[in-house]
């Protein structure tokens, strides 16, 4: 293991919810990097998984957590020191990293989370945050930047989105890594099944965008942290004919400084999202739109650190810590 460092006053104890630990792919995973960043700074961690909240009337929020420390291995890359029972309000940093869908349990669990703040637990991302900015529907508020939009469960307004814009995506409101997203052309092919199939015959809302060619180039992934772009991205390549860019459905990704639209894009939004209490957001770019607004459990942090240098875990922590020591002064 890295040497480690003495931790600030500020962040001694951190617990991660996320899904659970043994399925984390190391050598990728976003959350397993700050996991390893948060030890090599002497942080002492503490994991559980969503189901493991609790709230009991007359008591804080709590949550079974297994008290782990890092081996440095591949595989069996973490130890269980201690696990037991603790409220939220015990760990300096709680970072809900768990990945979507964003159902009801997650909703729920956000809901115990903030109660978990409002008993002095210190959320990154705020659970409040977390519940405003579905990941689909919080580009919507960001219309001057995104692609013409509709967010609908009616067929006939599809169909006329289609014959206005000719070229669309059609996709879930609660779907990640590219799954069912269908892109239908000026032809219309398919177009009733693909609408009958993602709304359920009219019962489920989805997200229809205009198709952007720019996708050749990649759908590009940019974080924000702390309010602060990071100065390069991981551009997801479509291989194969495909439409989606997204690693789960086999594209490359290429890491890139960000180009001029990149850092127009961030610094308009970053701001805004940053005061609402989102430390991390991921911003989906395609040519220069914005086609999605992550906050639930950004990724892409060790593919961008691996093909430039540049440590995105690190850059993370650093705006954790200074976040607690500003909710302290406060």
């Amino acid at each position: 293991m890295p040497e480690t460092r003495k931790p600030s006053a500020a962040l001694r104890r951190a617990l991660v919810v996320a899904d659970p630990l043994h399925t984390f792919a190391t050598y990728k995973d976003t959350t397993f990097a700050m996991m390893r960043e948060l030890a090599r700074r002497g942080v002492a961690l503490a994991a559980c998984e969503p189901a493991h909240l609790q709230w009991r009337s007359g008591e804080p929020v709590t949550a079974w957590v297994r008290e782990v420390e890092l081996t440095g291995a591949r595989d069996d890359w973490f130890r269980v020191r201690h696990q037991g029972r603790e409220a939220l309000s015990a760990f300096d940093a709680v970072l809900m990293r768990k990945d979507p869908p964003f159902d009801a349990e997650y909703f729920y669990a956000t809901h115990l989370l903030q109660q978990a703040e409002r008993e002095g637990a210190r959320v990154f991302n705020r659970p409040a945050a977390l519940r405003d900015h579905p990941e689909k529907l919080a580009v919507m508020e960001f219309a001057a930047w995104a692609p013409p939009t509709l967010v609908t469960r009616s067929a006939e307004a599809i169909r006329a989105f289609h014959a206005e814009h000719r070229d669309i995506i059609l996709k879930p409101l609660d779907g990640m890594g590219g799954r069912g997203i269908f892109r239908v052309g000026p032809d219309g092919m398919n177009l009733g099944a693909v609408v009958e199939t993602l709304t359920a015959n009219g019962h489920t809302t989805i997200m229809v965008q205009r198709y952007l060619p720019a996708i050749a180039q990649g759908d590009k992934r940019v974080l924000i942290i702390g309010g602060e772009p990071v100065p390069y991205c991981l551009a997801r390549i479509p291989q194969g004919g495909e439409v989606r860019g997204n690693l789960a459905a086999g594209g490359r990704g290429v890491a890139q400084p960000l180009s001029d639209a990149d850092w127009a894009i961030a610094r308009a939004l970053g701001p805004q999202l940053a005061a609402r209490g989102l430390l991390l957001v991921g911003l989906d770019v395609i040519g220069d739109r914005v086609t999605e607004v992550n906050v639930t459990s950004p990724t892409c942090f060790q593919e961008i650190t691996q093909q430039t240098g540049f440590d995105v875990a690190a850059r993370f922590v650093d705006a954790l810590q200074a976040a607690l020591a500003a909710d302290a002064r406060a």
